[in-house]
């Protein structure tokens, strides 16, 4: 894929390629999305021990993933989404957590697909559950284990969490607790839909970069941006949403990084997947641009970018909501030139009434009367990433009368 993209029509049909659809039945009345997480290619990470891109063989992996919504029953997306063969799961279950990899007793659940406990995901695909009866409460953690009898080679997994999961030999999905290695990556399961409360009305996806994903926040603590506006949004009287993160970490929106596979495709291309394809998704809060400001794209190609994605989601119905792009200065991606570009970006985003709403980030986050720079109180320390202080900043930047006013 070019590192850079002029028209708007080289963008659309970047877009109109997807690695896959979505399950059949997604979009379920009585279901919300709960916790997702966007998949990319299995590929060696020089710095990560995430081992799915030499896949695994006989290992059970136990995701540890925080849930925005709470209900009455679960289901669990797999995932193969990048896979260029069929990726047999032999077992998979489901628990609340307790501490580390441990289950809370009585909690833990077999998990099964069109009634085996055995499923076969086709290449390019992603498959939902059976409905599993399983109280989870909002804001609460489940572990959701899936054991791969086989080798699987290169496996579609999400690379940049954190959050410590765990690894085990053999087939341990039914194992309440122990014989589990630590693996910092997420593999196998990308999406816990829950059937909730009658008071949560839908999903809201954050769509972003490393900044949605992970940012720079503490690990196992649940701080990052959507985690905090997911607490907000359960603690509102009556009418509410699910939230869940389709960050990438080192994610484009005009284009793949090229040789760097585990920064995931570009946002153009992935959104039809990672964001529409959501279970009961009503809006997209969208806040991914900075990488391409790194690459030095233009304010004119990010701009039709972000046209491009609205596009794509006014015509599945889905609200859109612009997020401004946080300040930079003196990070490492920093020039006169791309401060322009931000600049003029983030004027676009505010200005051309172009969104069904704006969250102002940029703002939120900036030194007072010094706009282009991060406020040292959010600054994570490389002017870039936020800190824990500076995602619930972006969070607290959401207003919610205006996200649950559209409902």
């Amino acid at each position: 894929m070019p590192r850079h993209l002029g028209k708007l029509t080289v963008i659309a049909a970047l877009a109109a390629t997807t690695a896959v659809q979505p399950a059949a039945g997604a979009h379920g009345r009585d279901w919300v999305a709960a916790w997702a997480a966007s998949p990319v290619v299995g590929s060696e990470i020089p710095w990560s021990s995430c081992p799915a891109g030499e896949g695994l063989a006989d290992q059970t992996v136990r995701n540890v993933v925080f849930t925005s919504a709470g209900g009455r029953s679960v289901r669990v997306r797999l995932t193969n989404a990048f896979g260029t063969g069929p990726l047999r799961v032999g077992r998979t279950s489901v628990a609340v957590r307790a501490a580390g990899d441990a289950a809370v007793p009585g909690t833990l659940r077999a998990v099964t697909f069109q009634g085996r406990r055995e499923v076969v995901v086709p290449p390019g695909r992603e498959v939902f559950s059976d409905p599993v009866r399983l109280d989870v409460e909002a804001l609460s953690t489940l572990l959701v284990s899936a054991y791969v009898p086989e080798a699987t080679g290169p496996l579609t997994n999400h690379p940049f969490t954190a959050q410590g999961n765990y690894l085990a030999p053999g087939d341990r999905t039914g194992a309440v607790s122990g014989g589990f290695a630590d693996t910092p990556c997420w593999m196998v399961v990308n999406g816990v839909d829950v059937a909730p409360s009658g008071r949560v009305a839908g999903t809201v996806v954050a769509f972003g970069d490393s900044i949605t994903d992970t940012a720079s926040t503490t690990g196992n603590a649940n701080r990052r941006w959507p985690d905090f506006l997911a607490r907000r949004l359960d603690a509102v009287w009556g009418r509410t949403l699910s939230v869940v993160n389709a960050g990438l970490g080192g994610n484009r929106l005009l284009a793949d990084r090229e040789g760097e596979p585990f920064y995931g495709v570009a946002g153009v291309t992935r959104v039809r997947r990672d964001v529409l394809s959501q279970t009961g998704v009503k809006a997209v809060i969208m806040l991914l641009a900075v990488n391409d400001i790194g690459y030095s794209a233009s304010a004119a190609d990010l701009i039709a970018g972000h046209r491009e994605v609205i596009r794509q989601a006014r015509a599945a119905g889905v609200d859109v909501y612009g997020g401004t792009v946080l300040p930079f200065k003196g990070s490492f991606v920093w020039t006169e030139e791309r401060e322009a570009t931000w600049r003029t970006l983030n004027d676009w985003i505010r200005t051309s009434g172009e969104f069904d709403g704006v969250v102002d980030f940029a703002a939120a986050t900036a030194v007072p009367g010094d706009p282009t720079t991060l406020n040292p109180v959010y600054d994570s320390g490389d002017h870039l990433h936020p800190n824990d202080a500076g995602t619930e900043a972006m969070a607290n930047a959401v207003d919610l009368s205006a996200l649950l006013g559209r409902r």
